[in-house]
């Protein structure tokens, strides 16, 4: 065979994908499109996802060519870079609610394999402690210290090795931090009122269990807590 023949047989087994490979291609890819808007529609408004949320789906290629589509679509919005939502809606405003800042945080952490707690005024309004929209919403991490900013605010994680939080479930490593933002001499029957509101039964017991080596008056208001938990349920 002469090398001219050889480069014709090389081009020939090249061949042309056939209609019916073009439009398997094309079934493949939508069907990966549509199981990843089935997971969007099966989270619900006002979840925050990031590509690394669907690679068990697809390629991260793939994942973000269908984000991106889904953005242009008008389906999600895109808060910030590699980060989207299934927003909300405003009845009242009559269009997409604002996204959830604690969403977006738990979204950013997921994808960074991040441990993540409210800190300050975060806790307390994320506990109904507080009225107050936080400038900034604050998170200890085990990451590093980072701060991520969307048109509606800022996110700032900072970096904590705490020996309080690192083994405690996020409902009891909030209500810690909630305290501890609060201080001790502002816990009045008003907010005994509200985290009782808040924590049913199992979860005062688990705080209980949990933080017993917290600080020391942060616990006995734990322990306070659920003592009229049972009291009131009596």
């Amino acid at each position: 065979m002469t090398q001219k023949d050889g480069k014709l047989g090389l081009l020939m087994s090249r061949k042309t994908p056939s209609i019916r490979d073009k439009q398997k291609a094309f079934t493949m890819t939508q069907d990966i499109a549509g199981q990843i808007l089935a997971r969007i529609y099966g989270n619900g408004r006002g979840s925050v996802f990031t590509p690394k949320d669907f690679l068990d789906l697809a390629s991260h290629q793939a994942v973000r060519k269908a984000l991106g589509r889904f953005t242009k679509e008008g389906t999600i919005r895109r808060l910030m870079r590699g980060v989207y939502d299934y927003p909300s809606f405003s009845d009242l405003l009559k269009a997409p609610a604002s996204p959830d800042p604690d969403a977006i945080a738990k979204g950013i952490a997921r994808a960074h394999g991040w441990t993540i707690i409210p800190a300050g005024e975060t806790a307390l309004n994320l506990l109904g402690l507080s009225t107050q929209v936080p400038a900034q919403w604050q998170y200890f991490s085990d990451g590093p210290s980072k701060t991520y900013d969307w048109e509606g605010g800022t996110l700032v994680f900072k970096h904590r090795t705490n020996k309080e939080t690192t083994v405690l479930s996020a409902k009891t490593a909030l209500l810690v931090q909630a305290l501890k933002a609060l201080g001790e001499t502002r816990v009045d029957d008003s907010v005994m009122d509200t985290l009782r509101a808040r924590f049913d039964k199992k979860e005062r017991a688990r705080a209980i269990r949990e933080a017993r080596y917290a600080t020391s008056w942060v616990y006995e208001i734990i322990k306070r807590l659920a003592a009229q938990g049972e009291a009131h349920h009596a």
